[in-house]
């Protein structure tokens, strides 16, 4: 058991400290959800542009297409098409976005989500390995790369990101900032300090100077 001592803090003494929550918090799946949503809504959208523009909503497609814009090149010839209209993103962007919500959905098939181990960085790595050897043969014109290639190589690597993201997610989720408060002494102990406090000190008297 704590002793008194170990569990009273002055008030000059108060520390932060990040501590685990009870094992029934449910954070690390309200957390997995968000991230699933969020990643099937990526996706989504990706979609759901062509098919706008198609249907008649150009104002719809065209903010979808704005948004996209900022986070790829958004080539047509380096694009999937629907009703003759290109994808938001471009076939590796695609491959990225389907790669990352397919693990997603069946990251708690692999472990708990309360896991925040990840596993070692070379597998992140060699699983972007392809992707630049995939991109640097069509950028030095060494070999033309294709839909498929962009698309596999995004879907290989959009899907082992998920096993660095989700765990640092989950470490997040659980953890707080603590602040002890100051535990009030009881009647014998305020009187002790007080009697304490209240006694002279070895150097008020010149008998007990050193």
């Amino acid at each position: 058991m704590m002793s008194r001592a170990n569990r009273q803090w002055t008030i000059g003494n108060r520390q932060s400290a990040y501590v685990p929550q009870a094992i029934t918090d449910r954070r690390p799946l309200a957390m997995w959800l968000a991230v699933a949503v969020f990643a099937l809504l990526l996706l989504s959208l990706g979609l759901v542009a062509p098919v706008a523009a198609a249907s008649g909503h150009p104002f719809l497609s065209f903010t979808i297409y704005k948004t996209f814009s900022h986070l790829c090149h958004q080539l047509p010839e380096r694009s999937f098409f629907i009703a003759g209209h290109p994808f938001a993103v471009c076939a590796r962007c695609t491959g990225l976005y389907a790669g990352f919500a397919a693990a997603t959905l069946i990251y708690p098939f692999f472990g708990s989500l309360r896991r925040t181990h990840t596993p070692d960085r070379k597998w992140l790595f060699l699983a972007a390995v392809p992707m630049a050897v995939d991109f640097s043969l069509g950028f030095f014109g060494i070999w033309e790369n294709t839909h498929f290639s962009r698309l596999a190589t995004g879907l290989l690597l959009g899907s082992v990101a998920v096993f660095y993201v989700l765990p640092g997610l989950a470490e997040l989720s659980m953890y707080r900032r603590n602040v002890p408060t100051v535990e009030p002494l009881s009647s014998p102990e305020r009187m002790t300090a007080v009697q304490v406090a209240a006694a002279p000190s070895d150097y008020s008297s010149p008998l007990r100077r050193i």
